[in-house]
């Protein structure tokens, strides 16, 4: 529990976050049963896969009373990376359970999902709760990377359940999370055991979403401080006038952050990696659009500038893509004799002389400092870790060498200085800004009526988020709908879809159609801090990604 406060966080305290207006007079709605849903590819796997959650209805909450139910006992999880707003949901499903029925209880399982296989857990009570309230972080019990795969997990956990009496559980996540969401739900159904499962969409990065989870919780809150980071450099960089800023944003399997981030700040260019791999553009072909750029830009005496960079650029690329394939390959079966060569540069020459001619053109272009990170830092299953390439150093650098090329060609006379940014965990526990705040606690509270109306194998899904708080509907929808089929391993995995940047949808449709503007003005816009307080237009406004979404 916090010992002090900040004078914020204090103020913070008092907000009471707004509801659907369904839930005007508690959690008690009525919960209407709609159309049968399904996933969009590989059913009948899945079918088979889960044959106790599948098909099942989409669950809607109308003015009404529900019928009267026992005593809930619910558990709740925090999994994965923290996202702004995780507390907010623990403090709806309160309050919604005691909405309910006051004797209703809340346990938290400490350390995410290895605390409910471990029974590491604490009672939320209001007390304990109330510090929390409207707060960042997920410190109230703490999260974990465990996954819930196994039957002896599953088995262990419903013990653990059984001896505190707890008959619903609320895992609070991401696609991976809540895919362990619908495996525990399917298997708790399949064998009686009286536990019903409810998920609630979490991630900053923006890929859990579909037409019924219109946004993830956080993903609001964590793209407008990096926005106002992004808004500072803007400024600074038009203010010195002498620094190319290269700045990486979160964002490995998805280019939703930096998308957004551009659409609130305006940068000189903005990389999207869906678009990269559905032009199949190579690095060099990428470089060459960022040199473009700078080459323009000091034709018109401008040498400075930003780039905002998807944490996971270079998996877009099917050149990169090809060479840590081969990497992979090439480390994996001849470890024993890459050990035993006595420099680091006998390493990378005996790497580059197995790479195909094409690969081996990838390797040749990266920087020696990249060549080594590709040699030598590796995962537990051998293979090359992409996510820790400092993917904005490496573009720096390329384009350095590019321009210096172009400056001895006499095609570019300007001046590239370089400073490098990587903007994620700035953002990951911030206070939730008002909308986050609202989500939510109205996906906590929904989750606490999916339970209440006896839901299993379902994630909370709050919708109409362009409207004010009171005119958004509650429901929920299968998890099995959302699943597809991944070759994971070397088998087939059931695990929900990530949802990528969509090049016909209307956020990057409104970047292409400003970027060559963007590119050479000036047009940058500095959204400043999060603001709590204040008239709705600056504290209530959602991304603008969901807006233009949704209009």
């Amino acid at each position: 529990m916090p010992l002090e406060v900040s004078p914020l966080q204090q103020a913070r305290s008092a907000y009471q976050p707004k509801l659907p207006g369904v839930f005007a007079n508690g959690a008690a709605a009525h919960c209407v049963d709609g159309e049968v849903l399904e996933p969009a590819t590989d059913r009948e796997e899945l079918k088979q896969l889960f044959p106790n959650t599948y098909g099942l209805p989409v669950a809607s909450f109308e003015p009404g009373t529900a019928p009267a139910t026992g005593v809930l006992k619910a558990g709740v999880i925090l999994s994965g990376g923290q996202a702004p707003g995780g507390h907010n949901v623990i403090a709806g499903l309160f309050d919604g359970l005691k909405a309910l029925n006051p004797a209703n209880q809340l346990y938290g399982f400490l350390g995410g999902p290895g605390g409910l296989v471990a029974n590491r857990y604490v009672e939320i009570t209001s007390e304990f709760l109330a510090p929390y309230r409207n707060t960042g972080g997920f410190d109230i019990i703490g999260s974990g990377r465990d996954k819930l795969e196994k039957k002896e997990q599953f088995d262990q956990a419903l013990e653990n359940c059984r001896a505190l009496g707890i008959n619903s559980l609320v895992v609070i996540g991401g696609d991976d999370s809540n895919t362990n969401a619908c495996a525990l739900a399917e298997y708790y159904r399949a064998t009686n055991a009286g536990v019903n499962v409810v998920g609630c969409p979490k991630t900053i990065d923006g890929d859990l979403k579909n037409q019924f989870i219109q946004t993830s919780f956080g993903f609001d809150t964590a793209t407008k401080v990096y926005s106002e980071l992004v808004g500072n450099i803007l400024r600074d960089a038009n203010s010195a006038k002498k620094y190319y800023h290269f700045i990486k944003l979160m964002g490995r399997s998805a280019s939703h952050i930096a998308l957004e981030c551009a659409l609130q700040t305006h940068p000189n260019a903005c990389l999207v990696g869906e678009e990269v791999a559905a032009k199949r553009q190579s690095l060099c072909e990428v470089v060459e659009q960022l040199v473009d750029i700078v080459v323009k830009r000091a034709a018109q005496g401008k040498n400075f500038g930003v780039f905002l960079i998807p944490e996971g650029i270079i998996e877009f690329m099917p050149d990169m893509q090809q060479l840590i394939r081969e990497l992979n390959d090439i480390l994996a079966h001849n470890e024993s004799y890459l050990k035993d060569l006595p420099s680091q540069d006998d390493r990378r020459q005996f790497l580059f002389s197995k790479l195909s001619a094409e690969a081996g053109k990838s390797f040749s272009v990266l920087p020696q400092e990249i060549q080594l990170q590709l040699i030598l830092d590796r995962d537990s299953h051998g293979n090359v870790q992409v996510s820790r390439i400092e993917t904005e150093k490496l573009l720096a650098d390329i384009v350095g060498d590019r321009l210096r090329e172009l400056k001895a060609a006499r095609s570019y006379q300007g001046k590239f200085s370089v400073q490098c940014h990587f903007f994620g965990y700035e953002g990951r526990c911030a206070a939730p800004g008002n909308f986050d705040a609202d989500y939510c606690y109205s996906l906590g509270y929904t989750a606490a009526a999916l339970l209440g109306a006896g839901k299993t194998g379902y994630i909370a899904s709050v919708r109409g988020l362009n409207q004010p708080a009171a005119q958004w509907t509650a429901g929920g929808i299968p998890l099995t709908a959302m699943m597809n089929l991944e070759r994971r391993h070397g088998a087939d995995k059931p695990v929900i879809k990530k949802a990528l940047v969509e090049l016909e949808g209307k956020p990057f449709a409104e970047l292409a159609a400003n970027r060559e503007r963007w590119a050479l003005e000036d047009c940058y816009l500095y959204p400043g801090p999060v603001q709590y307080f204040g008239p709705s237009a600056t504290c209530d406004q959602p991304t603008r990604t969901l807006t233009l979404e949704l209009s």
